[in-house]
């Protein structure tokens, strides 16, 4: 069999989930192997993508391999996929797999992504294999990469593999009206629109407009499709220590000083390729000259989406899970679907009021999950990640050790009473009373004062 493995990562050789496939490599000598540096060599595909389109065809399986960024693949990636869709590939019934490696952040949902673009090609997906950085370096690590190949290689003999899902049908987009704007608007907050519309007609630009219409406050855009962006992340780390970023546009300074600045930011965008396009992905990448930090912590967010953003839901779930990370109030999502006017003016009513009353929320699974993952990672690389270090101390994110010895004493002490079957006889309902005993004191201390 000939595999022809799509590198997504920009370091090309030097990346750390290409040398998984080297290793299969080495342990699979009776298949062919070959490498498409996707992501080092994007601008060069974009120029002349003819041989990456023959070795494309000329494969019997494609294996994308790719570091996880910002929850989904790279953005050389992104581009190299909306290249292959331009060009007309021919892959379908094509076998396609994937092989990622990260600390777990989110790499569910860029696996799906991933999939979902391949299941567009018309191509036979087989579920790939998520790796940490140093699993191959580990005995077990090396046996789960075997494993994982000798049931692709199963898969694909057998005729196992994920077909394209029956979807719905696609509505239509209904374009949004612009009222006029009437009252005087307040500037007491900035409000930032995000965005890569390069289409003064299209219904997303109407969607803009109407929402700077009928929000109370002033807005400015910021359309990134006009900065100079030098190219997507390189994964170097060197803005680790210095928080600046190696190439020299100046986006890192363009980003605290124009974008973070703001006291809320609405993305506006058209979904592309089951993403926010590459241009989104590639601004995203970037932010990681702010390495692992929460540095908009309590801002509210909102989107205006043009398209079937409700066939949508690995997207959906990267746009809830970011705001939940980031500690950023979801103040909705706004869409073309169905009433886009009804849509964009609750989620300018919405924004308002998180503006007004200051209104955060918990974090969910996906926030508390995820800041664990990052909390663990960067205590381990604090030697070089100083100013993720620092801001981690500062904010109180390093939560652990959990010693908290009262309470594991009293735990103790509960599960000594729940194997005792005479004692639980006895206690009767005392157990629930106990549990909820600090709210009635809480209650009680309530009722008072307002009593008083």
């Amino acid at each position: 069999m000939k595999f022809t493995i799509i590198n997504g990562s920009p370091k090309g050789e030097y990346s750390i989930t290409l040398q998984t496939l080297y290793y299969l490599q080495r342990k699979y000598p009776t298949h062919q192997f070959s490498v498409l540096h996707a992501g080092q060599r994007i601008k060069a595909y974009e120029k002349d993508f003819s041989a990456a389109k023959a070795e494309l065809e000329s494969a019997d399986a494609l294996i994308f391999s790719y570091p996880v960024y910002t929850f989904l693949a790279p953005s050389q990636l992104h581009r190299f996929i909306e290249l292959i869709k331009a060009n007309g590939i021919t892959l379908k019934d094509k076998y396609v797999t994937q092989i990622s490696t990260s600390k777990h952040f989110y790499d569910v949902t860029a696996h799906k992504y991933v999939e979902e673009n391949a299941l567009d090609l018309g191509m036979r997906h087989i579920r790939g294999l998520s790796a940490d950085m140093e699993d191959l370096l580990t005995e077990k690590g090396r046996a789960d990469a075997e494993k994982f190949f000798d049931r692709v290689l199963w898969q694909m003999e057998t005729g196992i593999y994920t077909t394209v899902p029956e979807t719905k049908e696609s509505r239509p987009a209904i374009p949004a009206t612009v009222p006029a704007v009437a009252e005087e608007k307040k500037t007491s907050k900035d409000v930032l629109v995000l965005t890569d519309c390069t289409d003064p007609a299209s219904n997303l630009q109407k969607m803009i407009d109407r929402f700077r219409a009928v929000l109370p406050y002033e807005t400015r855009v910021v359309n990134i499709s006009e900065y100079p962006l030098s190219g997507g992340c390189l994964g170097c780390f060197r803005c680790a220590v210095s928080e600046k970023c190696v190439y020299k546009d100046g986006f890192d300074t363009f980003l605290r000083e124009t974008i973070q600045t703001a006291d809320a930011i609405v993305y506006a965008f058209t979904v592309s390729n089951h993403s926010m396009g590459s241009r989104f992905k590639m601004y995203d990448d970037r932010n990681f000259c702010n390495g692992h930090r929460t540095v908009t912590v309590g801002m509210p967010v909102g989107y205006l989406v043009s398209g079937n953003y409700e066939q949508e839901n690995n997207l959906r779930t990267v746009i809830e899970a970011r705001a939940d990370t980031g500690g950023n109030f979801l103040a909705g999502v706004a869409t073309d679907e169905q009433n886009p006017d009804a849509a964009i003016d609750s989620l300018a009513k919405t924004l308002a009021f998180a503006l007004e009353t200051s209104h955060t929320a918990p974090q969910s699974f996906w926030g508390v999950g995820g800041m664990k993952i990052f909390r663990d990672l960067i205590y381990q690389m604090r030697g070089m990640m100083r100013a993720d270090h620092k801001f981690y101390k500062k904010q109180g994110i390093y939560d652990f050790p959990q010693k908290k010895k009262l309470t594991s004493l009293k735990m103790y002490l509960v599960g000594m009473l729940l194997s005792n079957e005479k004692i639980l006889a006895k206690m009767g309902n005392a157990m629930n009373e106990g549990m909820i005993a600090p709210y009635k004191k809480m209650f009680a201390a309530m009722d008072k004062e307002k009593n008083s």
